[in-house]
């Protein structure tokens, strides 16, 4: 009797460590597909996608600036308005190669103060990192621009240049984390140029020349991402 006693208690001690032991196995599984479909949950929640309306999300549109005839896309949710235009132009005339470029206007009009950080960009799926910008008043050695190979200096570009993009706040590979802070009803721009990684990146016609493939670049407004999609086609050629 004391022994089945002490093996019935063996195995009630086994099966309730067996379930404790599952309930836990269970709990750190679930919290896993939990946190893995919160964050699938995140990125499509909190990623607004130019032409992608859903009810619940931000409203697509396109307009013409008044003064060049451009193409501008606009998202508006809210009080919040992210504005883009997208531009293009050769490294040199001496060099193969094509910089694409694009300036974001975000207009706060709300009553809090918005944060603005750089997101990504992406040429035909393929993504593109950030190039180290000098700016007016800074210079690299020798040394330095040797080993930052993928440098540009917006004050020899003609989209910079021309007005095409705008200069008073970029996103550089020195400082891609650096968040811009836009306070109630002001609005900010933005810009960034990448240098296009492609062997031939442009398609030419009696009509000119323009990128081919898919443009796509996003920046994260608080925590939502805006995202814009732009054919090359589409791009303005800002250079001379």
């Amino acid at each position: 009797m004391k022994e089945r006693g002490q093996q019935r208690g063996s195995e009630f001690i086994y099966g309730a460590m067996t379930e404790y032991g599952c309930t836990v196995l269970l709990a750190l599984l679930a919290f896993a597909f939990c946190a893995s479909g919160q964050e699938i949950k995140t990125e499509v929640v909190s990623a607004f996608v130019w032409g992608e309306d859903t009810p619940s999300g931000a409203i697509s549109s396109t307009i013409q600036d008044p003064l060049t005839g451009h193409t501008i896309r606009k998202l508006r949710y809210g009080p919040i308005e992210v504005n883009s235009r997208i531009g293009f132009e050769r490294v040199s005339p001496d060099e193969v190669g094509t910089y694409l470029g694009y300036t974001t206007t975000i207009v706060n009009g709300s009553d809090a103060t918005l944060s603005v950080r750089y997101g990504g960009i992406s040429i035909d799926g393929r993504a593109v990192s950030l190039p180290w910008v000098i700016l007016p008043g800074e210079k690299l050695d020798k040394r330095d621009r040797k080993n930052k190979t993928n440098v540009v200096e917006p004050k020899k570009m003609q989209c910079f240049t021309n007005g095409f993009l705008a200069d008073s706040h970029l996103f550089s590979a020195g400082d891609a984390s650096q968040a811009f802070s836009v306070s109630p009803k002001t609005a900010l721009t933005v810009s960034s140029v990448v240098r296009d990684p492609r062997s031939y990146p442009l398609r030419c016609s009696v009509e000119g020349c323009h990128p081919i493939g898919t443009i796509r670049y996003y920046l994260t407004v608080n925590s939502q991402d805006y995202v814009f999609v732009w054919p090359g086609q589409s791009a303005i050629y800002c250079g001379k």
